[in-house]
């Protein structure tokens, strides 16, 4: 490890979610409020200790300073702050960013928190255009290409590549819905099946309506500070960044390396290094989840399984309780609930969750390494973060 390595430097005491789902009447601001409240009083903290918040940009917030618009709207005045935006990579860029400013002095307690209110605060026309604006409106926008598209295309080239099928895609979707209805306030967790999945209305070949994330409102909190501090405030269990990576390969679609390979590869084995720990290792995981073919990818390139072996390995039930790596025990963004940018926090809510072992009934036995992994804009963006107990330094 050198010198310069965040490997157990930085600990997360606290932990928060907004409500989430269907929260009419409510805006990005209130919902992060709600949501760092929760994460504040989780880590036993008042909120003037806090001097740096990290935060993303919110589509229903007209704030393109949205650390800012939060600072003024929950009464502090931090010393560090950014609202970041690499797509749906930000999540974890955050961890890493936030552990590598208080490593560097500039803040001793950081406050991540993103909100958004994708489904109550815009219309289904606003909410289109938010997400079709970021594509190129040279190359990509006039033919057809907004960001269902991109990943529609790379779910393709798998399928043709290494004969992944509907049915192998369709059975994350159950396994998700599984898994959200042992979640209290999951969005969706009525259960579904291979064939539900596979009825649903056609969205993008080959993504059925259920083979695609939901649209939600919600937010979420996470209070970082030094190791060092924390055992200071006597805090019963942290939990230690270990590992962070990220990779950026594109903007365009069309001048993607590889359609099946992404830069998860290189942002994982980055934060393996750090870590100190292999894929084999990890207890549980965070994956992020827009459509059923993001997670038969990741669980491939973040080293789960061979390449072109995640249809079979999600079928023969591996990414669920029992299996080689239990995932988004909450139901992901496509069962629990999707904001947009903050979506993924909620995978580290849900990971972090687990190494405390405050999960109920889908806690995760043993789980002391932990792996979220953040992406966005067509698999351009990569981050991912490994997270562990005490134990595990």
């Amino acid at each position: 490890m050198s010198e310069t390595s965040l490997r157990g430097k930085v600990a997360v005491i606290g932990i928060g979610l907004s409500a989430v789902g269907k929260v009419p009447g409510r805006s990005p601001l209130s919902l992060a409020a709600e949501a760092a409240s929760n994460a504040l009083a989780d880590a036993g903290l008042t909120k003037s200790q806090v001097d740096g918040v990290l935060s993303s940009h919110a589509f229903a917030s007209p704030f393109h300073r949205f650390s800012v618009a939060f600072s003024e709207y929950f009464g502090i005045r931090p010393t560090f702050s950014n609202t970041l935006q690499v797509s749906g990579a930000t999540a974890a860029t955050m961890f890493s960013i936030g552990a590598a400013a208080i490593q560097g002095g500039l803040a001793k307690v950081v406050l991540l928190v993103a909100a958004d209110s994708l489904m109550t605060g815009l219309t289904p026309d606003l909410a289109l255009r938010s997400l079709t604006e970021s594509r190129d409106q040279q190359y990509e926008m006039p033919f057809g290409i907004p960001v269902a598209n991109t990943f529609a295309m790379t779910a393709h080239r798998h399928m043709r590549e290494y004969g992944t099928t509907p049915e192998q895609l369709a059975e994350v979707a159950v396994v998700h819905r599984r898994h959200a209805a042992r979640t209290p306030g999951a969005q969706q967790a009525t259960p579904i099946t291979t064939a539900d999945v596979l009825n649903s209305p056609m969205v993008t070949t080959p993504y059925h309506k259920l083979d695609c994330s939901l649209i939600s409102d919600g937010g979420a909190a996470f209070v970082l500070t030094s190791a060092e501090h924390a055992k200071a405030l006597g805090i019963g269990k942290p939990i230690y960044v270990l590992g962070c990576g990220e990779c950026y390969t594109h903007e365009h679609i069309f001048l993607m390396p590889s359609l099946t390979t992404t830069g998860a590869v290189e942002s994982s084995r980055r934060a393996y290094a750090m870590a100190r720990y292999q894929p084999s290792d990890m207890d549980v995981a965070g994956i992020y989840d827009c459509f059923t073919g993001t997670v038969v990818m990741m669980l491939e390139d973040l080293g789960f399984c061979r390449k072109g072996e995640g249809g079979p390995f999600v079928a023969d039930g591996q990414m669920s309780y029992g299996g080689r790596i239990p995932s988004n025990t909450h139901g992901g963004l496509l069962s629990f609930a999707h904001s947009g940018m903050p979506g993924a926090l909620f995978h580290f809510h849900e990971v972090i969750a687990q190494l405390r072992g405050q999960c109920g009934q889908r806690q995760v036995e043993t789980a002391g390494l932990g792996l979220v992994h953040s992406l966005g804009a067509g698999f351009a963006t990569n981050a991912t973060i490994i997270l562990g107990t005490e134990g595990t330094l």
